[in-house]
């Protein structure tokens, strides 16, 4: 009989010639189960998403009972669906009074491309600025505004009048003109290696956007939902943006997205032509039950409190000659080492050991640590020991 790991190389489309084939039987909280039931620690939350960890009671109830009710009806926005109305209502309760309209789609690129046809169509313009290094997606769009060359250069053309500008360079603002859509930026850079401007910064490329009519987009896809310390990242920046981007962490597991924005900027999908903006899948009433239960449980369980006191015993813990430095925003966080030829080994290492983490897409020198919020401070010295080891051992 064909086994699982033939099949998957079989018949699924790989993006590399080394797949991990870490074979997973069930998750739960922030473990995950092989094969020959090895515990290994998710200190990554797949890739940002399982911010409540692995199969939340929570989370799955909400799933039951809604694919129970209903699932799939009809294209998004069309028919009234309890659940959409529902995660709307709770996402707006934690926004400024400016951000009270939601387009739900299903993965943040879709998001990111939905912010950006909204920014043109509102604005009339069809220039956009973003930043070196960033990473937004890997649609056209969505690959325009982002900043590895490496990653576009096979795919090109992409779309025409993208200007990138050094992120948390205040002067390189003054290239956000009249002509400018949007300034389309992550709130902390998170495939550059989680770099973090300053509020100084934020809230100079505030100002610029309002003194030129440009739209600001923050990009909280994985920022969102209490990954930072705050349910949202711009919050620690007093700032108030034009249009947010959000997925990953908002659905417990489950795919989902969203741009928001103002009613009346959302408004011009409506007309001229009609039907601006659509998705067959988007706002899809499972993904939205899964989502609202996420945002309960991190507001009950008060997991934003728990986030900077773990983000600190990580950074006390994880001393050792070859870590150059550790950079975070919360529970996002990096630890840099001198080489990627240092730290392959050692994340080869720590996964025998038991800890799944990775590196950055555009920094490939430090290590990646976004656990569930979920996690304990003895299961961050268990997953920091092993760590530890797998240095030493590499």
């Amino acid at each position: 009989m064909i086994s699982q790991r033939q099949l998957f190389l079989n018949h699924l489309a790989q993006t590399t010639d080394f797949p991990l084939m870490l074979e997973i039987t069930r998750a739960s909280g922030i473990y995950m189960y092989t094969t020959d039931g090895q515990a290994i620690i998710d200190l990554i939350s797949g890739i940002g998403v399982s911010n409540v960890g692995h199969c939340h009671p929570n989370v799955v109830n909400a799933v039951k009972k809604q694919a129970e009710t209903y699932m799939h009806l009809m294209v998004y926005g069309e028919v009234v669906q309890t659940p959409q109305n529902q995660l709307a209502q709770a996402i707006i309760n934690t926004l400024p009074s400016s951000l009270d309209n939601i387009f739900f789609m299903n993965s943040g690129s879709e998001a990111i491309e939905g912010a950006m046809k909204l920014a043109k169509r509102y604005t009339g313009r069809a220039e956009f600025v973003a930043c070196h290094n960033a990473y937004h997606g890997s649609s056209h769009g969505a690959m325009s505004v982002g900043g590895s060359e490496e990653f576009k250069t096979k795919y090109r053309p992409l779309l025409p009048g993208i200007r990138h500008v050094q992120f948390g360079n205040i002067d390189e603002l003054r290239h956000i003109t009249t002509h400018t859509a949007a300034f389309v930026v992550e709130t902390v850079q998170g495939e550059a290696g989680i770099r973090v401007g300053t509020k100084e910064y934020f809230q100079a490329l505030r100002q610029r956007c309002n003194e030129t009519g440009t739209l600001l987009i923050l990009d909280e896809i994985q920022t969102g939902f209490g990954r930072t310390g705050k349910f949202w990242g711009f919050e620690h920046y007093d700032i108030v943006p034009d249009i947010i981007t959000c997925a990953k962490g908002m659905g417990g597991g489950m795919p989902i997205s969203a741009f928001i924005s103002s009613k009346d900027k959302m408004a011009v999908f409506k007309n001229n032509p009609i039907l601006g903006h659509i998705s067959t899948f988007g706002g899809h009433p499972v993904s939205c039950a899964a989502s609202l239960a996420t945002i309960q449980t991190i507001q009950e369980e008060g997991l934003l409190d728990e986030v900077a006191q773990k983000a600190q015993l990580f950074k006390t813990l994880l001393v050792h000659p070859k870590i150059k430095q550790i950079r975070n925003k919360g529970l996002l966080m990096a630890v840099e080492f001198e080489s990627f030829e240092i730290l392959k080994p050692i994340i080869d290492k720590a996964m025998e050991l038991g800890v799944l983490t990775d590196w950055f897409l555009n920094c490939d020198n430090s290590l990646r640590i976004a656990p569930p919020l979920i996690i304990t401070e003895e299961q961050i010295r268990d997953a920091c020991k092993l760590l530890l080891q797998a240095i030493e051992e590499a």
